[in-house]
């Protein structure tokens, strides 16, 4: 099926950034995975047909475009697969929001995607990192994961350890955390008080401007019921038994400043993984680990692809820590 399902209202357009390493890439082709749901998912494919597979998974209120680095990088010299979320960016938008949705659709994803038996190497961020863990006792899944990589994600207790609120943990802040992520106001324009929260919430201090504007478009054209729907399914989220099914070999990467999902998870994920083959931290970066750091992020994916999809460097086992200079080359 290659017809591009409609842009539904509030979509993410190619237009949300125009220039620049975060402008969406044009792909090679388009596709629609149906899911078990009947869900329509906007898919993407990117760089040569017979080139080693990644594919990536976004967070909440994101869309492809929040891959556009990773993707311009990747594509000369793999098959990058990129979808919207149901509700995200160009995939309509659907009753179901539940991990078994994202579970289904992933696995739509992959079966439209990916030859029986081929391997690729799937990368979930935050939301899409929830979905790998929520598919991965699945035998389709298990059928084409060669290894994983998991970005600023959680298994469970979101709300409880998150640090947007600046007050001690507890009740209190548990509750207005939850409020906050959870509302249905408009977010509204693009401005510059605007980019601050965001900023603030979701980035790190040192965070150049045009990356702060490119995540604030992302996220600001996220339709609010959308937000609003998920939010609440991350706010009960209990996927510590996904993480215990996760057989592939996964690498762990977070943002040591992340206020959303604080480095907590990343150590709880690296002790509960199955085959954990490394921990990457970045320092002095938030949330949106692609856009904030985009070359220690993509050398990573590279790495795996190397060790697990084409077979062509050595299986290492590690805790794997960016270097301040590699930050800086990703400015």
């Amino acid at each position: 099926m290659s017809r591009r399902p409609p842009v539904t209202r509030g979509s993410v357009t190619r237009g949300s950034v125009t220039s620049g390493p975060y402008a969406p890439p044009v792909p090679s082709r388009t596709l629609t995975a149906v899911s078990a749901d009947g869900a329509r998912l906007h898919v993407e494919v990117h760089g040569p047909g017979d080139a080693p597979p990644v594919v990536l998974s976004h967070g909440w209120t994101c869309s492809t475009a929040f891959w556009a680095a990773q993707i311009r990088d990747l594509a000369t010299d793999h098959r990058v697969i990129a979808y919207d979320q149901r509700g995200h960016g160009r995939s309509p938008v659907s009753r179901a929001c539940t991990t078994h949705a994202l579970a289904d659709d992933l696995e739509a994803v992959l079966a439209e995607t990916l030859a029986p038996g081929e391997k690729a190497l799937i990368v979930g961020h935050s939301m899409g990192g929830m979905t790998v863990m929520a598919a991965a006792g699945r035998p389709r899944f298990r059928e084409h994961a060669a290894a994983v990589l998991l970005c600023s994600t959680g298994s469970s207790r979101l709300v409880a350890e998150a640090r947007v609120v600046p007050l001690r943990a507890g009740r209190a802040r548990t509750w207005i955390t939850g409020r906050i992520l959870g509302s249905r106001a408009p977010l509204g324009p693009v401005t510059p008080v605007a980019k601050s929260i965001l900023k603030y919430a979701t980035m790190g201090a040192g965070s150049a401007p045009h990356r702060v504007e490119a995540c604030a478009r992302i996220v600001h054209a996220c339709p609010r019921a959308v937000r609003h729907a998920w939010a609440a399914v991350l706010e009960a989220l209990d996927l510590d038994h996904g993480v215990r099914e996760l057989q592939a070999p996964t690498a762990v990467l977070h943002g040591a400043s992340d206020r959303l999902t604080p480095p907590v998870h990343a150590h709880a994920l690296v002790a509960a993984l199955p085959r954990c083959v490394g921990l990457t931290e970045l320092p002095g970066i938030g949330h949106m680990t692609p856009i904030e750091a985009p070359e220690p992020v993509t050398g990573r994916i590279r790495e795996l692809v190397t060790t697990y999809v084409t077979g062509d460097g050595p299986e290492r086992d590690h805790e794997h820590r960016a270097t301040p200079a590699q930050i800086k080359e990703g400015a």
